[in-house]
């Protein structure tokens, strides 16, 4: 078939191969309609079948997770047929698809933010819409993640300041993850780790500058205690209160008899 010039008769075995790989989810079947339809793709724009055919194109990549090429093709079934029927979930599948895409938190997280962005856009536009539940739970899920290359990146500076002895960078990094993720489930570790790197600057400073930032370190502990007072990090949190006041009295004036 791939050697006969008869479009339609190309159209019509894509067409049942694809019912067939929809049916069994072989993906063979999905591979084997996908090298005819890739025949006649170009052939059918601005035929009445094209719609279906565009459709067809599009999710047989995203059965055969080739989710790039499938993101880039619901797009532009999106684009082309606005008022199709089958646009809503085309919308969705193409912002699944960057989810998709989406890698681990330790690498780069471009198609992350792509993919969260796809999605937030689909949840504006299709309220109402069946996969609005699925769509929310992604999207929480890649928040999740970009919260998590985060709070590791200020962890990174952390021990890259017990290495060098500057912990300034740690501190920055973990009062921005608090101010950038209200509601993140990492928020007690950037608490904890904010109070944590201010002690290690006040203690690794020279005696001019120590009281001063002991006394930083201990306002961090104590805005930690203020939101986690049965946190997880509560025990270490003490421990480094207790290492705080220790230092202090250093600074205290002798008592007069």
């Amino acid at each position: 078939m791939l050697k006969e010039s008869d479009s339609v008769a190309k159209y019509k075995m894509a067409d049942s191969l694809y019912q067939v790989a929809i049916a069994t989810g072989k993906k063979a079947k999905f591979r084997s309609s996908l090298k005819l339809m890739e025949q006649i793709v170009p052939l059918y724009r601005g035929k009445p079948q094209a719609e279906k055919l565009s459709y067809m194109y599009a999710n047989t990549f995203y059965n055969l997770e080739d989710y790039f090429v499938a993101g880039y093709q619901f797009e532009r079934f999106e684009s082309t047929y606005p008022k199709s029927d089958s646009v809503e979930v085309a919308a969705y599948k193409s912002a699944k698809s960057y989810y998709e895409l989406s890698p681990s938190s330790s690498l780069d997280q471009k198609d992350t933010e792509k993919g969260l962005e796809k999605l937030q856009a689909f949840v504006n536009k299709y309220p109402n819409s069946s996969y609005r539940i699925e769509a929310n739970n992604l999207v929480s899920e890649l928040r999740e993640k970009l919260e998590k290359k985060d709070i590791d990146t200020a962890h990174q500076y952390f021990s890259i300041g017990e290495q060098i002895g500057s912990f300034k960078p740690a501190i920055d990094a973990y009062e921005n993850f608090i101010s950038d993720h209200p509601g993140s489930v990492f928020r007690e570790a950037a608490f904890y780790g904010r109070a944590s790197a201010a002690y290690n600057r006040a203690i690794s400073s020279v005696p001019a500058v120590q009281k001063e930032r002991l006394l930083v370190s201990k306002d961090f502990y104590a805005k930690y205690l203020k939101y986690y007072k049965a946190g997880d990090k509560k025990e270490d949190a003490d421990a480094l209160i207790a290492a705080i006041d220790k230092e202090l009295e250093k600074y205290q004036q002798p008592t007069e008899n």
